[in-house]
């Protein structure tokens, strides 16, 4: 019987789904995490063969000392995954340390990890980048705006999300950015004006998509963070085929085996130095899933259930889990603090046929996805933004 230990099975929430999907394949599901198993959710309890509880995900070797019960107790770990952005470099000197091999080893990590080392692999698919340099001092990045133009945006090389990213647009909130600073490392890069499209994929060992979609975000993502606005994305129910033929460029090009991804693109929204309106260019890639809720925002888009597609991937390299009916699965995240014209209850009563998920936002994800969450399926573009300029209009 194969060993897989999970980190942090209950975060995201719905993630106790791909532990469930692995017991059901007849795996051993060792989870380890921070969180106190009679606090965990029932559905989570019920996926795992066995949980062991550290005082922090971030003691290293109090999680290294987890995995070695492991394998005492259950032999030889096949696989060890977190699936989150957050703890990636972690699963790769983990599995490093109990030479695990299914997985990234911490020498993968740097284009995996580091948007400056990413840009290298894009290119190496033939796919256009925006033009960047390192931040070091105010000289040299005035003199990477001179050949680039205002706005420029900066953000950490090694970070999660749209944390500490900024738009500069005057030397003014330049100077502010070097007062703020703090010792990260962080790169600048040329403006894109353009919209995010996904491609997501569950891929084999060979390299090979068993399962493909693809999200667009409708807001964005700085702002979300940095103004605290109101987000909206959804899953799209085709996905066109030059972000495919993108997407399937860019797993080859990162060496990509068994693992669920994530890859960000811009359809740029105007003619640029990068390319013409329509076309796409490279934004980043996320060697896991999608996050938050968006593994069942998939479900609902495609009627079918990624998190045993995952799970068969692992299990048997294959799946035969179909897609059934298509949708187009929309993600409205609404602000605490923002007064809406339609009340919960009136979007409900409204939109009850379409309506698939409601509820609060966990607040580790608040930030970049909103307080409240309305999820729902629709059958065309027309219905989607009939759906958002109600849902989403403010008084």
């Amino acid at each position: 019987m194969a060993n897989f230990v999970y980190i942090s099975p209950n975060f995201p929430d719905n993630h106790w789904n791909f532990c469930r999907r692995l017991l059901e394949n007849g795996m051993n599901v060792l989870g380890i995490g921070d969180c106190p198993y009679d606090q965990l959710s029932g559905e989570l309890k019920a996926s795992l063969t066995e949980y062991y509880k550290v005082s922090s995900l971030e003691n290293y070797d109090e999680v290294y000392r987890a995995v070695a019960f492991f394998i005492h107790k259950y032999g030889r770990i096949d696989y060890l995954e977190s699936n989150n952005e957050y703890w990636l470099e972690r699963d790769a000197q983990l599995r490093q340390e109990f030479h695990i091999t299914s997985g990234f080893q911490p020498e993968d990590m740097p284009p995996v990890k580091f948007k400056s080392k990413m840009k290298k692999c894009y290119e190496k698919a033939g796919i256009p980048v925006a033009r960047f340099c390192i931040v070091k001092d105010r000289k040299s990045c005035l003199s990477f705006i001179k050949k680039v133009g205002w706005p420029v945006i900066v953000k950490p090389d090694n970070g999660v999300g749209a944390t500490k990213t900024y738009r500069i647009s005057s030397e003014a909130e330049l100077d502010e950015f070097f007062e703020i600073k703090d010792d990260t490392v962080y790169i600048m890069e040329e403006y894109i004006d353009g919209t995010i499209n996904s491609y997501d994929a569950i891929v084999n060992s060979e390299g090979e998509p068993i399962f493909e979609t693809g999200n667009v975000t409708l807001s964005n993502l700085m702002d979300i963070v940095n103004n605290e606005d109101s987000i909206a994305l959804y899953i799209r129910d085709r996905l066109p085929e030059d972000l495919r033929k993108m997407g399937r460029a860019a797993l080859k090009a990162f060496g990509v085996k068994k693992r669920f991804v994530h890859f960000e693109f811009f359809r740029l929204n105007s003619d640029q130095h990068i390319g013409k309106k329509g076309e796409l260019t490279a934004l980043e890639v996320n060697m896991r899933p999608s996050g938050g809720i968006s593994p069942s925002m998939m479900n609902y888009a495609n009627s079918t259930d990624v998190y045993k597609i995952w799970a068969d991937m692992i299990a048997f390299d294959h799946t035969e889990k179909a897609t059934g009916d298509r949708h187009i699965c929309i993600f409205a995240g609404r602000r605490d603090k923002r007064d809406y014209v339609m009340s919960r209850e009136d979007v409900l009563r409204e939109y009850a046929d379409q309506m698939r998920e409601e509820g609060r936002v966990d607040p580790a994800l608040a930030t970049d996805m909103g307080d409240y969450m309305f999820i729902a399926c629709f059958d065309t573009i027309k219905e989607v933004n009939a759906f958002l300029k109600k849902v989403m209009k403010e008084k």
